[in-house]
């Protein structure tokens, strides 16, 4: 049967616009070494801040394309367990943050270097001057959220999906986020020590100026800082 012209063409733009789209799903693939954590954890809760405005630059970040929480294997398996040992006793993990882009972590040194930009100051570091936030740990140039195997975590209870109080807010650049911070209540303190004590038990490494950051102490890229955006 002899072909027309026209269905000739029709079959060349359809074979055009699948490759097209196989390649665009392709290099949406995340990498060799990383997974999509929710996969592994179904239950896990997200709140993931830089892909919407509630942080403190106040805009959605750089590299941020998809709410997806992504880590290496290897952290997303050790987060497995702290999230079962938790659901045992009634409660969940919340992500604020995880994998992140060195595209964001660039946004971050642009916007702290850029003094007349503090409509978020209020919320996020009230006692602080824009200018220290390097020098006092709260922004670095490189991040361990780039390697893979740092995760940003707070508790939230399974039955009422609140999240517990443990005596500060996420991203808080302020001495009442530290781990150390005394002038909290024992529950909240309880509280603090409850995740502290589960993460470090399944092989994470606390950050002793913010309650809510953890590194997988094996990580396996420790050298690495990557790019790929969060899709």
């Amino acid at each position: 049967m002899k072909i027309s012209p026209a269905i000739k063409f029709l079959i060349v733009v359809f074979i055009m616009v699948a490759t097209s789209l196989y390649a665009q799903e392709d290099t949406e693939k995340i990498p060799d070494g990383f997974v999509n954590v929710k996969t592994i954890i179904p239950k896990l809760k997200l709140d993931l801040r830089y892909y919407g405005s509630n942080n403190f630059v106040g805009e959605p970040i750089d590299g941020y394309e998809k709410p997806t929480c992504i880590l290496t294997k290897e952290a997303a398996e050790a987060l497995k367990k702290v999230q079962e040992e938790f659901e045992r006793l009634g409660f969940g993990l919340l992500v604020y943050d995880a994998y992140r882009p060195q595209r964001a972590v660039n946004e971050f040194v642009k916007w702290a270097k850029d003094s007349t930009n503090t409509r978020m100051k209020e919320q996020f570091y009230p006692n602080v001057a824009k200018k220290d936030l390097f020098t006092k740990g709260y922004i670095a140039s490189k991040s361990g959220h780039s390697r893979g195997s740092t995760i940003d975590v707070t508790i939230v209870s399974l039955r009422t999906g609140h999240i517990l109080d443990l005596g500060g807010p996420y991203d808080f650049f302020d001495k009442r986020s530290w781990v150390s911070f005394k002038n909290i209540t024992k529950n909240q303190r309880a509280i603090r020590l409850m995740l502290q004590r589960r993460m470090v038990k399944h092989g994470f490494k606390p950050y002793d100026k913010e309650w809510w950051h953890f590194t997988l102490a094996k990580e396996p890229y420790p050298d690495t800082y990557f790019d790929f955006p969060v899709k």
